[in-house]
This record gives structure tokens, sequence and C-alpha cells, in this order.
């Protein structure tokens, strides 16, 4: 978490709150890091952390935004913003779909 916060606070993003949700209480298998956080104008910020090896594919943009679903059922909140961290090769094809459905990619 510190990672986030620390790679958020250099481009001047400051949260009040930023709660991790953990996998397995969305109901999923997946290693990734899921956070919601609420800036200071109260806003929502849904935001997934992503660490592996093998290239992001299409697949993975619909399996994000299922994971995005989830999240929201759980919360209850209505998101105004996706940030999405990826430390992995990412797929041109998959780069622009993800920004089509309005993740913003760091």
């Amino acid at each position: 978490m510190q990672f986030v916060v620390d790679s958020l606070r250099q481009r001047g993003k400051i949260y009040k709150k930023m709660q991790e949700v953990t996998p397995k209480e969305l109901g999923i298998r997946n290693k990734i890091k899921i956070y919601s956080a609420t800036d200071t104008n109260n806003k929502f910020w849904a935001i997934f952390a992503v660490s592996q090896k093998s290239r992001i594919l299409m697949k993975d943009v619909y399996k994000f935004e299922e994971i995005f679903e989830k999240l929201v059922l759980l919360s209850e909140k209505t998101f105004s913003h996706k940030l999405i961290f990826i430390d992995a090769p990412l797929c041109s094809k998959a780069e622009a779909a993800l920004k089509e459905v309005g993740w913003k990619i760091q």
C-alpha cells in the first residue's frame, strides 16, 4: 500500500481515507491489490495494483471490469475515478480498451 500512496503523492493526489479490499471479500482468486479511496473533494476512487510477469491482454481487461463491478456492489459507492497501476507488459489493444472504459493507467 505504501508504494501506491507514495506514487500518488508524487503526482499530487492526496486522499483522506484509503481502505484495502481483499480479493477474498469480493470472492475472487486473483493476485491483485484493490483499494477504495476518498479524496479531499469527497469523490470516490477505485485503485487497482497489478503485478505479474505475463503480458496483460484483453481477457485481463474483462477480468478487471468484473472485479470493479463486484467492488461497486460490495462497497455500495459510485466511483467517479478508476486508476490502475500495472507492473507488467501491456498489450496495445488492452491499453486502448482500458482507456475506453474509463481507466487511468499508471
